[in-house]
């Protein structure tokens, strides 16, 4: 059983010390204030936010699939699965029907199905890291689903012209396309697949417009810790994106952050949704709609529109509208740890770092030799001297090798017991028996 333990030596005459082994005089709740960090702890964490966090890290994985990947099998997909399907029609299912369900209410009015997500998650995470600056919101992030809302009409007109102006009627007499559909016949053109463009593009914005729920729930942590700081004025944390806002601006965008968030994580579920029955429908299209020169040619325009907007466009910083997640901080930029590699010791790098660090010793000899030491070796193996410590003197070899060696030496070598210890073949020996005294 366990005691306290009692003080050995006691001086004399002094008061006798209580026999207890921690600070007298204390309260135990001053004591568990003084351990407390300094820095704000984060709230306990519900079911239901864990839940939350588990579904939106699936639909970060779908949606944001490495677009270096993601495009190339588009273009990919749209060639091969196309080209078959010119030659071998694929057995017809309820995608073949130009009626069914999702061609009629979602694909036809695609652009409509993309803005109704896209549009208010934009604005409300705009909103939010401008800090409540509608102008700045105005004029910086909307514009960029307006200019792709300008490009989805342009590049659909275009399709429609190219279609009317170079096709023909299946009827002789019928020179334009609305008055031989009108007849019932059949307009043979050369038609820009729509549906595949439309598609393709709206995957691709939606994908980059989701781009500023990265990183979104360290907003939380930083207000924490700024307001924190401010609190207790603390002016040493410099890493918070937030210390370069005003008390107004940080008021704003607390208000903004917990008003919006919810609705944000909602909106992008629903935009993860849209993206994966805009990719199921392309591969519909890409087995019963349109010829392969079509779909691919309309893929092209797509991705080449994506590219210029979203990647060399909106990235420049000199012109307008901002790229996504861009506002009055930046809480996306990620600090990656400093690479460590393997590399030798300094002392075998440098020539001169013998000077200057100590070898390492075992039992007080080197483990080691130095360079200097390693030349010195070499030259006095090179101009035949005994010793490599002592380039001018000689060491008598029975220092090293006593004479009863010598005989079993001078049998070994085929000398007998009058071995010569001037012989070359010695010589190296004894070199190398001085060289492991002394390294």
């Amino acid at each position: 059983m366990a005691t306290k333990r009692k003080p050995i030596h006691t001086q004399m005459g002094a008061p006798p010390r209580p026999n207890m082994n921690f600070r007298p005089g204390i309260n135990d709740t001053t004591a568990r204030a003084e351990a407390k960090g300094t820095r704000p702890t984060a709230t306990p964490t519900t079911v239901k936010e864990v839940l939350t966090m588990m579904v939106l890290h699936v639909c970060k994985k779908i949606i944001f699939f490495d677009t270096n990947l993601k495009v190339p099998l588009y273009l990919g997909s749209l060639f091969i699965v196309s080209l078959i399907g010119d030659f071998l029609p694929y057995p017809k299912t309820y995608l073949a029907k130009a009626d069914n369900l999702f061609n009629v209410y979602f694909v036809k009015m695609g652009w409509a199905w993309t803005l109704l997500f896209s549009l208010p998650f934009l604005a409300m995470t705009s909103i939010t890291v401008c800090c409540g600056d509608h102008q700045r919101l105005v004029r910086n992030h909307l514009p960029r689903l307006g200019i792709a809302t300008g490009f989805w009409f342009v590049w659909t007109k275009f399709f429609n012209v190219i279609e009317s102006s170079y096709g023909r009627c299946s009827i002789r007499g019928f020179d334009s396309k609305s008055g031989c559909l009108k007849a019932g016949h059949l307009w043979n053109g050369f038609d820009i697949s729509g549906h595949a463009f439309i598609l393709m593009y709206s995957s691709l914005v939606l994908m980059e417009e989701a781009r500023s729920i990265i990183g979104w729930e360290t907003i939380k942590e930083h207000l924490r810790n700024e307001e924190h700081n401010r609190t207790k004025q603390d002016r040493m944390q410099t890493t918070n994106p937030l210390k370069g806002l005003k008390d107004d601006d940080l008021k704003a965008l607390k208000y903004f952050y917990n008003r919006f968030t919810p609705t944000i994580r909602l909106l992008f579920v629903g935009m993860t949704m849209l993206q994966l029955l805009w990719d199921i429908m392309l591969v519909g299209t890409m087995l019963y709609y349109h010829r392969m020169v079509e779909k691919v040619l309309s893929g092209i325009i797509a991705v080449l529109t994506w590219f210029f907007t979203y990647r060399a466009w909106y990235p420049a910083a000199s012109l307008l509208p901002d790229p996504v997640g861009k506002g009055m901080f930046n809480y996306q930029s990620v600090t990656k740890p400093a690479e460590i590699g393997l590399r030798r010791r300094t002392s075998l790098l440098q020539p001169n770092a013998s000077q200057t660090q100590d070898i390492p010793k075992f039992m007080g000899m080197p483990l080691y030799a130095t360079k200097q030491q390693q030349q010195q070796n070499v030259n006095a193996s090179a101009t035949g001297l005994g010793s490599p410590m002592d380039a001018g003197a000689s060491i008598p070899s029975s220092s090293f090798v006593s004479s009863t060696n010598t005989a079993r030496l001078g049998a070994a070598f085929g000398g007998g017991s009058n071995f010569d210890i001037n012989n070359p073949i010695f010589s190296r020996f004894q070199q190398s028996a001085q060289r492991s005294k002394f390294d």
